[in-house]
């Protein structure tokens, strides 16, 4: 494009999307054809004279989608709009909106979906519309069984996502972290737990949120853990808590002992499965959300703007 051109095309540009001109009316001012002026429009577009930004809280973020996928060898991405004014809880529920979004969106839609609880997993829920599948049966695949209010809303969250998808809710009748490995290997011989824990490994599709490894944890607030015992869990090097399971930077178990007493999905499963969605969302979770799309815990990622640009650029 020569500079005249260059002008007119810039001309064009700004009649059409500043002045709200019509291509034949932006033809009768510049004395062009209105194919001209349409050839114009495109060419300044394909210059980068002109940048158009979709700012709806809504909006997804496709050229990061895109290159998280090439990026990370990822099945797809969702990456929702992000802004400094958002708050933890206001950035969370518009992730989770968007995963509610995306699982709606699948086809066929799972028949057997295995999920994890807590917040994020409670907003996904609260999102999904009725009618998103027919007939999906939503299996729990993390101990939840009640030790305070906070751990009931596991069933909750099942039975929620279940309800909406005109199926059934399978939940995990067990604590996520028993005291004694002996106890769990009990638990997890029992007929009515081993099936469930059998029908959580065959799920065709599992979603998870990932936690913070700090006083904050779902695990902490329901009494699973105490406050000393996640500190320790930070000394020792873990980055992450998926399905109840904590891990280090590099995937690793950190504690095996721990996670020979906790009850639910291994990493090892997970890891292995072919369609596995993680909704992770938020600052405080950018190492988290690295730590889980680096080590193969997800086949699809669900975040916001901010962490997904923090995934790019870590990796470059």
């Amino acid at each position: 494009m020569n500079a005249d051109d260059e002008l007119l095309a810039v001309k064009a540009a700004e009649l059409y999307y500043e002045d709200d001109k019509t291509q034949d009316e932006i033809g009768a001012l510049l004395h062009l054809t209105r194919w001209k002026v349409g050839r114009l429009l495109t060419q300044a577009r394909q210059e980068g004279f002109i940048r158009i930004e979709i700012v709806h809280p809504r909006a997804r973020k496709l050229p990061l989608e895109r290159e998280l996928r090439a990026r990370f060898g990822l099945a797809d991405a969702v990456v929702v709009p992000s802004s400094d004014s958002d708050d933890e809880t206001e950035l969370r529920s518009r992730v989770a909106s968007g995963a509610a979004e995306y699982l709606t969106s699948l086809r066929p839609a799972p028949k057997t979906l295995g999920i994890s609880w807590g917040r994020t997993m409670h907003d996904v829920a609260t999102h999904l519309p009725s009618g998103w599948a027919r007939g999906v049966n939503v299996v729990q695949i993390n101990g939840g069984v009640s030790l305070n209010k906070r751990a009931s809303s596991a069933a909750n969250t099942a039975v929620t996502i279940a309800q909406k998808g005109g199926g059934t809710a399978t939940l995990l009748p067990s604590p996520a972290i028993l005291q004694e490995a002996a106890t769990k290997r009990a638990i997890e011989s029992d007929r009515a737990v081993r099936a469930v824990l059998d029908a959580g490994i065959a799920a065709s599709t599992f979603m998870y949120s990932a936690g913070a490894v700090d006083v904050k944890s779902v695990l902490v607030e329901s009494g699973y853990l105490t406050s000393a015992e996640v500190a320790a869990l930070v000394r020792k090097g873990a980055v992450a808590d998926v399905v109840g399971r904590f891990i280090d930077a590099d995937g690793n178990i950190i504690d095996q002992g721990l996670d020979d007493r906790t009850v639910g999905l291994s990493i090892d499963a997970l890891r292995e499965s072919s369609s596995a969605i993680a909704v992770i969302a938020g600052r405080s979770k950018h190492e988290i959300c690295r730590t889980v799309v680096s080590n193969g815990l997800c086949t699809v990622l669900v975040t916001d703007e901010d962490t997904a640009t923090f995934l790019l650029e870590a990796h470059r």
